[in-house]
């Protein structure tokens, strides 16, 4: 038992990594992912013998930690980015390519339009008149850009 505790074998650093994927599975949100893969990964290094000693297997188990850590951020956020509705919390951007009837006209390109409860500010590159059909072809923040249909 005294020569257990004394250096560390593979069978701490197997066991630091299970206790961090459960840590993780309890809440961590990914942030200790890369520390447990770091902990698994040098179990099988020092059962192999290619590391020995605890200082050197502590510097093996920072160093895969953060290249781990890293790594696995890296690609979580590209996984997290993607979306089939780029556009969902876009209000401005799903208003393109709808077709309105203006109710007012718009005077030195600039004015308001309302789309069902909400008045939209909006710009144009010309003069509309009153009851003209506009498209919206853009939009810059919450400025929806239109133009004649």
């Amino acid at each position: 038992m005294q020569e257990w505790l004394s250096e560390l074998t593979h069978w701490h650093w197997l066991i630091l990594g299970v206790v961090l994927l459960i840590l993780e599975i309890m809440g961590a949100s990914g942030f200790l992912i890369g520390l447990a893969l770091a902990s698994l990964a040098l179990a099988g290094i020092v059962a192999m013998g290619v590391v020995e000693g605890w200082q050197y297997q502590l510097l093996w188990f920072a160093a895969l930690g953060m290249i781990l850590t890293v790594l696995y951020w890296k690609v979580f956020r590209r996984f997290n980015t993607r979306s089939d509705e780029p556009q969902l919390n876009d209000r401005a951007a799903q208003m393109i390519g709808r077709k309105l009837k203006l109710e007012s006209a718009i005077d030195n390109g600039q004015g308001r339009i309302q789309i069902g409860d909400t008045f939209w500010k909006v710009v144009a590159d010309e003069i509309l008149e009153a009851g003209t059909t506009v498209e919206v072809y853009d939009s810059i923040g919450m400025v929806l850009k239109i133009r004649a249909a």
